[in-house]
């Protein structure tokens, strides 16, 4: 500051100060020691971490100037003597501006330098993307050698960008050149900083890649991204998800706070895919107990330790308890009396169930009602039936089981309790979805096997599919099955070449893809809503309502006792036509329907 005072009179004079104006600059010097501390420390400039200047701090530097010159010249202009030089003036703010400046932004780039001196050059990175992210990612990894990354160029497709060097790393090319690049610069891993990029654009970057053989990772898509972490922190292996036309679910979080917040709630099959995630979403919004009931000991077990670590002031309740024993889900209910129900427990392998039909019904069927019965006669305010879009015009029995229960939610509607569905398609990395078999079959070097080229799923994440149950929830008054806004369907064959990809593996080169034709009670297509099903839209953009007319109890009830004494009597043929009658629309696989028929003739 003093520097920038005296200088400034010197550049005024050619460096040489008349005597009769030496007096000024003892005014000046005085009136800079007494203004300018004081108004930077109030702008902050003592405070700022030089290394790590940006423009916001030099659009600061330049505030903070203006105002300590204005201050300095009215303290001149009523103190010092007539007569000094205007120029002075404009001449001091200039030169401390580029003084305070330079020093800072000097010591960023001596800085940065040594970073790059310092970096480790073990780890050659191209950075797929000159935009924000790319570029924060590049400046992270400049200013922390810890990381030992050396940045060797960017990789862009916007083709006004081809040349340009930014922050001393030049963009090298197009996403069509990657290959070249690779094995020229000796690149060892790739960076794609494509936050924003829509589904399309992540296939086409991913497929790129596909061809230079090194290993890619991914910024994660805006949605995902902790503001309070920097990217190079975020940076992970591209999964299966990155690849899926899913955008960030927008949650009326008020709505859902005041729906579970200081209530009691009951989440059945709490240690399973979706069920831990439904208690990891609930305890979010502080309930007044969660009670986790599950038959498996060890995963629930290990749920509860993960809950307890990540909610340390939640009021936890891990139940041992089979939804198939009434008695044991009394004693739960009359411990806890909770308010609202998440049903999650059932079986779901669906070729599984084809040759286990008996187990299903007593599960999937019985089961639903023993929770159903038991939520009414202690007081619960709200059911909510997780369902399944195999419930829709089902082919298999895990589908048939899920539409009758279904029918319950619809039947036994009471104006205490508001009894709800929420419907929707396979979810990624849940127990019963194909990723986890895929990841196990590339593991060992394939093949990879697919039942059809033809087979289309719907697909969702599981904390995608948590969130709108919750949310569905929270909207729902009674007797409405919610249906999931599940996007395109996806090709099990492209999901299974995608998942080799991201292995770093060639799809039919190095793991082969084999089709095993379709198992008992697949379709190739799934559907969310059947025939007559008119879905309406809600207020949330990914949830819509099927809110049929309220269909009588008593058939249904008499259906089920004599389901209950075909499945008690093993009479696997009767079971299977009473599944008929009670699900009108399933249509049973070739060999279920050849059992039912000897049942009958027998």
């Amino acid at each position: 500051m003093l520097a920038a005072t005296l200088a400034a009179f010197l550049v005024r004079f050619d460096l040489a100060v008349p005597w009769t104006h030496v007096g000024y600059i003892k005014y000046a010097l005085i009136a800079c020691l007494l203004v300018k501390p004081l108004t930077f420390h109030f702008f902050g400039l003592d405070r700022g971490w030089w290394r790590l200047v940006s423009i916001h701090d030099v659009a600061r530097l330049v505030e903070a100037n203006l105002v300590a010159s204005l201050l300095f010249s009215l303290v001149l202009w009523r103190f010092a003597p007539p007569h000094l030089p205007r120029s002075i003036y404009v001449l001091d703010f200039l030169l401390a501006l580029f003084s305070t400046t330079a020093v800072r932004v000097g010591t960023r780039l001596l800085a940065d330098r040594r970073a790059l001196w310092t970096a480790s050059s073990d780890r050659r990175v191209l950075i797929y993307g000159a935009g924000r992210a790319g570029l924060t990612l590049a400046r992270e990894f400049q200013g922390n050698s810890t990381l030992g990354c050396e940045v060797v160029g960017f990789v862009d497709d916007d083709a006004s960008k081809r040349g340009l060097t930014i922050h001393g790393i030049q963009v090298l090319g197009a996403g069509a050149e990657l290959a070249g690049l690779v094995e020229r610069y000796r690149i060892r891993e790739i960076l794609i900083a494509l936050p924003s990029a829509t589904v399309q654009a992540r296939r086409a970057v991913l497929h790129a890649c596909e061809a230079t053989q090194v290993p890619c990772r991914i910024v994660p898509a805006l949605g995902e991204l902790l503001s309070e972490r920097g990217l190079a922190d975020q940076i992970r292996p591209v999964a299966v998800e990155d690849l899926l036309s899913r955008t960030p679910v927008q949650l009326d979080l008020q709505n859902i706070s005041s729906h579970l917040r200081g209530r009691t709630v009951l989440v059945t099959g709490a240690a399973g895919s979706i069920g831990s995630e439904l208690c990891r979403q609930i305890a979010r919004f502080e309930p007044m107990d969660l009670v986790a009931l599950d038959a498996g000991e060890s995963p629930l077990f290990h749920l509860e330790q993960q809950l307890r670590q990540a909610f340390p002031n939640l009021r936890l309740q891990a139940c041992i308890g089979n939804v198939q024993d009434p008695r044991r889900l009394a004693e739960v209910f009359a411990d806890f009396r909770p308010a609202v129900v998440y049903h999650a427990a059932a079986y779901k392998h669906v070729p599984l169930m084809e040759s286990h039909v008996i187990e299903a019904v007593e599960n999937n069927v019985f089961g639903t009602l023993n929770v159903l019965q038991s939520a009414l006669q202690h007081g619960t305010r709200q059911f909510v039936l997780i369902s399944t879009d195999k419930a829709v015009r089902p082919t298999n029995v895990m589908g048939a089981t899920k539409c009758i229960a279904e029918r319950m939610i619809n039947a036994f509607q009471t104006p205490d309790a508001a009894l709800v569905a929420v419907r929707f398609g396979n979810v990624l990395g849940s127990n019963g979805s194909v990723v986890p078999m895929f990841k196990e079959q590339i593991a060992r070097a394939g093949p990879v096997t697919v039942t059809h080229p033809d087979m289309q799923r719907f697909f969702m994440t599981i904390p995608e599919a948590c969130q709108l149950v919750l949310q569905a929830s929270a909207m729902g008054s009674g007797g409405e099955i919610f249906v999931l806004e599940m996007g395109d369907p996806v090709y099990i064959r492209d999901l299974a070449r995608n998942l080799i990809l991201l292995s770093g593996k060639r799809p039919g080169v190095d793991i082969q893809i084999e089709y095993t034709g379709m198992r008992p009670g697949e379709k190739l297509c799934e559907e969310l809503h059947g025939q007559g099903e008119d879905l309406q839209p809600t207020r949330h953009e990914k949830i819509r309502i099927f809110d049929a007319a309220r269909a009588p109890a008593a058939p249904l009830r008499e259906g089920l006792q004599l389901l209950r004494a075909a499945c008690e009597s093993r009479d696997r043929a009767r079971v299977l036509r009473l599944l008929h009658e009670l699900a009108t629309e399933y249509t049973p696989a070739p060999a279920q329907a050849a059992a039912a028929r000897a049942g009958s003739d027998a």
